[in-house]
This record gives C-alpha cells, sequence and structure tokens, in this order.
C-alpha cells in the first residue's frame, strides 16, 4: 500500500513514507482509544442496567472516576503523538521536499527554463508544494488510518453480531466507491481550473512587465478586459470544480450515515424478535457515534487529495528531467575554446549545423552575422548553459560536457545583452561576480566599468537599493554594473554579448579601453551587432544561418569582395549618415 506508486502518487519522498506509516499507526491507536472510551460508556450502562433490572450493586464510584481518569490520560497522549506524526513531521517533509526541488532546479540545464512558463513554474515551487503540505499533514495520515482501525473494529462488531455490524458499516465502501468512481472528473476539473489559474498568473505577470509599453500604445482597456476575461474563466472553473466535487462528497457523507438508520432499524426488528438484548443494540448505537467520525475529515478532503496528485506529478516532471552533471575536477591546458563540428537543435528548429572554430587565449574572438545565425547561442554553449546534440567543445583540451556547470563556470565572466540585478545595493549586485570580495576589490571592478560616475549621484552611493532588476537606473547603468560584475570575478574566460550596446558613445569608448586592459592575456568571445565595436577584435568568425560563413582577421575579411562581414560593415557605415530630410 505505501510502496513506490504511492510514493510517486503524493510526490513524497522516503521519510514522508515513513511519516505517512507513522501518522497512519498513530490514527489507528487514537481511534481504538477513541472506541474504549466508548466501552467505558457502555461499562457504565450496563452496571446501572443491572441495578434497575436485577438490583445489583452499582459500579463502584472510584472504578469509574479511575477508568475516565485513565482514558483522559491516555487520550491526550495519543492525541499528542498522533499530532506530532502528522503536522510536525509533515511540516520538515516540507522544508525536504522545497530543499530537494530547489537544488534540481539548481542543477538542471538552463535549456530546460527556456521551455517553462515562469508562472508555471512560480506555481509549481509555491502553490504545488503548499496543497501537498495540506494533504500530508490533514489526510494521508488520517486516511489510511481510519481505514485500518475502522477495519480492526468491523472485524471485533462482526464476531460480535454481524447483522447490526452489516448494517452500521454498509455504507463506508459505497461511500468511499462513489467518491473513488468521481476521481476523473475531479482530476479533469482540476486540471482545467489550472489551467484556468495560470492564464492569470501569465496575463497579470505579462502586464506588469509591459505596463510602459501597454500605456505608452494606449491599451490598457484592452489588457484590463483580457485579463478580466481570464479571471472570469478561472472563476467558473473553480465554481464547476468544487460544485461538483461538493454535491459527490456530500452525497458520500449522507450514504455513510444512512448506517445510523439502518442500524437503528435492524436492531429494533432484532430486539422485538428476541434475538439480541438491549444493551448489544445500545452499544452499537454507540460505536456508529463514533465509527464514522475518523472519516467526516477524510471525505471533506478526498477530493483536495486527486488534485493533489496532479501537483505531486507536476514536482515529478522536475525531479525526473535529467540534470547537468560532470567531473568535479577541472584541469585544462590553458583556455583555448575549441567548437568542433558543433550542431545544435532548439524545440526541434536546427540552430547550428558543423560549426568549427576556436577562440584563442590571450585573444579577443568575435561573432558576428545577421540576427538569427547563432551568435549568442554559440556564447551560451561555449560556457555548458545548454548541452550540445552533435560535435564537441573543448576548453583547454577538455569537452566541457564532462565537467560539472557549477565547477565549469567558475572560469567563466558573463556579461549579456539582458542584464539580470537583484533588488539589493549596487555595491552587493557588483559583489556577485565574487564571493568574498572587500569592498575595495568591488570599488575598483566599479570604477573600471565606468559605474563610479552616477553612482556617485546615487542618495546613497555604493549602498542605495536600486529596486527589482535595477528598475532605478538607466539601460546603460545597468549594463556597467554588470560589466563590472564580470570584471571583478576576473575569470579566465569572458563571454561579451553586446557588452556595450546601450552605452553612448563616450561611456563606449571608456569601457571599452578598461575591457582592452583588464582582460589581457584571456580568452574572450564577443557577440556584436555593431561592426566597429569588433574592429580591434584579433580574429572574426562570422556565423550565417547556423554555419561559420567566414573566419579570419578585420582587415582580411574587408579585403574580401564578396564577403558578408564587409557588406555589414558598408551597410552599417551607410546607415550612419541617415537622416530625416526636411
Amino acid at each position: 500500500m505505501f510502496g513506490k506508486e504511492f510514493q510517486r502518487r503524493y510526490a513524497l519522498t522516503d521519510q514522508g513514507v515513513k511519516n505517512t506509516k507513522q501518522g497512519a499507526l498513530w490514527t489507528v491507536i487514537v481511534n481504538l482509544v477513541v472506541m474504549a472510551g466508548m466501552g467505558i460508556l457502555y461499562y457504565m450502562m450496563q452496571g446501572y442496567m443491572q441495578t434497575l433490572t436485577d438490583g445489583a450493586p452499582l459500579p463502584k464510584t472510584w472504578v469509574i472516576l479511575l477508568l475516565v481518569l485513565g482514558f483522559l490520560v491516555l487520550s491526550f497522549v495519543t492525541h499528542l503523538q498522533q499530532y506530532k506524526a502528522t503536522y510536525g513531521l509533515v511540516y520538515g517533509e516540507v522544508k525536504a521536499t522545497r530543499i530537494s526541488l530547489a537544488e534540481r532546479l539548481r542543477k538542471l540545464p538552463l535549456g530546460w527554463f527556456g521551455k517553462r512558463d515562469l508562472a508555471d513554474l512560480t506555481e509549481t515551487v509555491m502553490g504545488d508544494v503548499n496543497r501537498l503540505e495540506h494533504v500530508w499533514s490533514h489526510c494521508l495520515g488520517y486516511l489510511y488510518g481510519s481505514w485500518f482501525s475502522t477495519a480492526i473494529i468491523a472485524v471485533m462488531l462482526l464476531v460480535y453480531d454481524w447483522r447490526l455490524a452489516l448494517a452500521a458499516l454498509w455504507g463506508v465502501p459505497v461511500a468511499f466507491g462513489l467518491l473513488f468512481g468521481s476521481r476523473k472528473l475531479a482530476r479533469k476539473n482540476a486540471e482545467a481550473a489550472k489551467a484556468a489559474g495560470l492564464q492569470v498568473s501569465d496575463g497579470i505577470q505579462e502586464t506588469l512587465e509591459n505596463i510602459r509599453e501597454i500605456r505608452a500604445t494606449n491599451q490598457e482597456g484592452r489588457f484590463l478586459a483580457e485579463l478580466n476575461g481570464k479571471i472570469d474563466r478561472h472563476e467558473k472553473s473553480m465554481i464547476r470544480g468544487e460544485l461538483s466535487t461538493g454535491i459527490f462528497v456530500n452525497a458520500a457523507s449522507v450514504i455513510m450515515r444512512l448506517g445510523v438508520a439502518t442500524t437503528i432499524l435492524t436492531g429494533a426488528g432484532l430486539i422485538l424478535a428476541g434475538e439480541i438484548h438491549f444493551m448489544v443494540f445500545f452499544m452499537f448505537l454507540l460505536v456508529i457515534t463514533r465509527i464514522y467520525a475518523p472519516f467526516d475529515q477524510a471525505l471533506a478532503l478526498i477530493a483536495e487529495m486527486f488534485v493533489s496528485q496532479i501537483c505531486a506529478q507536476r514536482l515529478n516532471e522536475i525531479f525526473d528531467t535529467k540534470t547537468a552533471e560532470g567531473a568535479e575536477r577541472f584541469a585544462p591546458k590553458g583556455h583555448d575554446i575549441v567548437f568542433d563540428n558543433v550542431g545544435f537543435s532548439y524545440d526541434h528548429k536546427q540552430v547550428l549545423r558543423g560549426v568549427s572554430f576556436t577562440a584563442k587565449e590571450g585573444q579577443v574572438t568575435a561573432l558576428v552575422g545577421p540576427s538569427g545565425s547563432g551568435k549568442s547561442t554559440c556564447a551560451r554553449l561555449a560556457a555548458r548553459l545548454w548541452d550540445i546534440q552533435e560535435g564537441a567543445i573543448r576548453v583547454g583540451g577538455v569537452d566541457i560536457s564532462t565537467i560539472d556547470p557549477e565547477l565549469l563556470l567558475t572560469d567563466y565572466s558573463m556579461v549579456f545583452q539582458d542584464v539580470v540585478l537583484f533588488d539589493d545595493t549596487v555595491m552587493e549586485n557588483i559583489r556577485l561576480g565574487k564571493r568574498g570580495a572587500t569592498d575595495e576589490e568591488v570599488l575598483a571592478a566599479a570604477k573600471a566599468a565606468n559605474c563610479d560616475e552616477f553612482v556617485q549621484r546615487l542618495p546613497q552611493a555604493y549602498a542605495t537599493p536600486i529596486g527589482e532588476n535595477g528598475a532605478k537606473l538607466s539601460g546603460g547603468e545597468r549594463q556597467r554594473i554588470s560589466i563590472a560584475r564580470a570584471l571583478l570575478k576576473n575569470a579566465p574566460i569572458v563571454l561579451l554579448d553586446e557588452a556595450t550596446a546601450s552605452l553612448d558613445v563616450e561611456n563606449e569608448t571608456k569601457v571599452q579601453g578598461a575591457l582592452s586592459r583588464l582582460l589581457a592575456d584571456k580568452t574572450v568571445l564577443v557577440i556584436a551587432h555593431r561592426m566597429r565595436t569588433v574592429q580591434a577584435a584579433d580574429k572574426i568568425v562570422v556565423l550565417s544561418e547556423g554555419r561559420v560563413a567566414e573566419a579570419g582577421s578585420p582587415a582580411r575579411l574587408l579585403a574580401k569582395q564578396d564577403g558578408i562581414f564587409r557588406r555589414m560593415t558598408q551597410l552599417q557605415t551607410a546607415s550612419a549618415g541617415w537622416s530625416i530630410d526636411s
């Protein structure tokens, strides 16, 4: 019952399965203790009946008080242990699940994240684990424990009087059969509600991220109308799911409680027929007042159990995804980057085909070409942010696909077009480049990246919070912080993807001068769209339609009459003189 299938169905760890077993065990004990309390009432009632009918002496008060006191103590101890075995242990399970989930996400290849919707992933990490937590703590232990305890009590009742036992218990399997029969419908409604909820999250995120563009184009009304429509659809799907589930849950509860009526009718008939004593009937009436109670909470949460299996499936998809792994030792002979007949596809679309070139240590290698030619893809593949499907990429003679990505990236500094900053101070955003860097090292990198000028104008200088993703800074200022971060790391390999694209001419010249001095003797791979920014490169690799079309020094490629690099340079030179005719 608690095997691997059960573990995957509810996304439990090995410890989580043990916790569920422990919770079920203590639930069984608690339910049996409660039934023992009913036994005390039966003992008292039987004593009073014997006094009335046979003139027997009343049960001794001290015996009754001792039994009640023992019951209260035992009930307190067992309920406390049940609480610890369900709620207490589950909180540790939630912690372990979130930590293992974070560790798994940390090791997944970045290509996997590109295929996942951000709102969907956030919902999995936060919402799905929360829902599973509720099921782990409130339902699993109680439900399975209630089944076991009911089975034990049922056997005892069947031995005592099988007729009254059947009359009392027939509704339990019928009620749960009805609920489990509605599982497909509940699952379908839950999937529809989750899909509608994700559309709402996507709509809100899209609206917030593009609020400036929405206002600039006077599209507030359209976007709000679309968002309202998504919210309405989500609300309707939730109501539909809750209504259908509520009908089945309440129907199951009514059917189960019909056992009270059938027990009374059966017991009355047996008493009239003289087949049982009144006290036997009374005992069954006491039992049925408590035998259904353990299932009340489980019935209320049974639908949530069905929904939780969808959440567990989404978690299992993450845990089942192959991680990017490799050796824990990286000892390259130099830092030449060699692309050897590399092929790469993204979502079944071929992006690179047989790409081969070498970026030598101590030189600047520039990747240029039309948009979509594969320049940025090459830079990401060089750092194993994605894994290639064909060929090999080697750094210092070592195939990077055999090296652990985190270890590999210690030798890389990267500045991409899409700058990512955190809602922290300027100082701490730069310090991300090197763990434990001193303030002096951070300031030196900031000055080298020409950050000092604008930082000194901020209210608290380097201690100024810059907002989410640097919202309080301009595009050029954000990019200079990113460059400072890379310079602080001072890694032997530097990847620059349009690192100076957002800078004005004056600042671009200053930053390029700093880069020229600080990137000496490193392997530098530059991705550029503006041809004048790569004129000083040692080597240029021109990509076109995912292939290497040209390679050589800037002077050699400019001298090539029908070359792509020459044509791109001429087009950009001509466009520089473009103006609006008055």
